[in-house]
């Protein structure tokens, strides 16, 4: 097992990674109880896979357990879920001084998140995350929301979890899909901030989609690593945080564009968005144009969605793509901000982007389908 430490002072908390952690849960949470009882929350899918040796392992350690599961999918994330699941604590007379679990997804862990947040003004709460794009990214941090009819993301609020545990063993029950999904979060971890982690994965992304564990508990252990300590400097994303945002300008365009339906995953949005973020970055004369060519060729061969043709359906023009850039949370001033590169491994936060920059690339990109 490897752990690593998000440094938040008073509210730091540990990220422990390795295979079987899920039958070791009880075990691992007992610590942190003031009373033997949790309520944990997942989803329907999630619920038939994984819950069963959740419970066990938690009624091992003589702790109660009730549990909620959620629908599956993005349409949980809203306003309507998250009222069933915080009427569903306060009725399980959760107090604040108890554990909420989140056992599952991004979805769950961001919707139980917030239930967390403003149950009684805040109860503690611990990430177990069942995918990949959870295991490196939205479990870590502390970022807790939902989505709304403007877009995505916009209600929530920063509430860190008390542990994660991140089994990777429970990755093998993923479809080869929402694998790659996660993936796209994993190589942005590389082009953000670690050229020698992204020539890691051009050598290993194989092995790592076929389920090779050392190669898996490395690209885990990395990226969380990376994410935590841009977290311990940045907490509430006032300047270096945001370079997290890689390729997401570009990816919740599109989501929205795609009603947050399958035909989108958010790993795959963020995969096809850091191709365009580099893209642009090339136009603007800010990288070579050798390095989104490197992007893209290694996504292809991961077997990833890379183009905005890889989408199924229609999409919106460039110039509507970029209105639905207009309600996201990275605007500043209505000024719309992205993360660009000045090769693989060195990104930079760019607030002053050229409309018609951003137009021209996605136009190309549209021209290509």
């Amino acid at each position: 097992m490897n752990t690593v430490a998000v440094d938040l002072g008073d509210r730091s908390y540990e990220v422990r990674i390795g295979e079987g952690l899920l039958h070791c849960a009880g075990a691992e949470i007992a610590p942190l109880l003031r009373r033997k009882r949790v309520a944990v929350i997942t989803d329907e899918t999630v619920a038939t896979t994984h819950l069963a040796a959740l419970t066990q392992a938690l009624t091992e350690q003589g702790i109660a357990v009730t549990a909620l599961a959620l629908p599956p999918g993005e349409a949980t994330k809203g306003w309507e879920q998250l009222a069933r699941a915080t009427e569903w604590l306060l009725e399980a007379k959760v107090e604040r001084k108890d554990l909420v679990v989140a056992l599952g997804g991004g979805v769950i862990g961001d919707l139980v998140g917030f239930a967390s947040a403003i149950l009684r003004r805040g109860v503690r709460f611990v990430q177990i995350p069942t995918t990949l794009l959870a295991q490196v990214d939205s479990s870590v941090g502390g970022k807790t929301g939902i989505n709304t009819a403007q877009g995505k993301n916009l209600v929530g609020a920063f509430h860190q979890p008390s542990l994660v545990l991140a089994d990777i063993g429970v990755l093998d029950t993923l479809p080869d899909r929402d694998f790659l999904s996660g993936y796209g979060e994993v190589v942005k971890y590389g082009l953000l901030g670690d050229a020698g982690f992204f020539d890691w994965l051009e050598r290993h992304g194989p092995a790592l989609r076929r389920g090779d564990r050392a190669a898996r508990l490395h690209a885990v252990t990395r990226s969380v690593q990376m994410k935590a300590d841009i977290v311990a400097r940045d907490e509430t994303e006032e300047g270096d945080r945001a370079l997290l945002n890689l390729g997401h300008t570009f990816c919740h365009a599109l989501e929205k564009a795609t009603g947050y339906s399958d035909r989108l995953l958010h790993g795959e949005g963020v995969a096809i968005g850091c191709a365009l973020a580099f893209q642009l970055s090339a136009r603007l004369g800010m990288c070579a144009q050798e390095e989104p060519s490197r992007v893209r060729s290694h996504l292809r061969d991961m077997g990833m969605k890379v183009d905005l043709a890889d989408i199924p359906g229609d999409l919106p023009n460039a110039e509507a793509l970029v209105a639905l850039m207009g309600q996201d949370k990275k605007v500043i001033d209505g000024r719309l901000r992205f993360i660009l590169a000045r090769e693989i491994g060195q990104a930079f936060v760019a607030d002053d982007v050229p409309g018609e920059a951003v137009r021209a690339v996605l136009a190309e990109a549209l021209a290509g389908r």
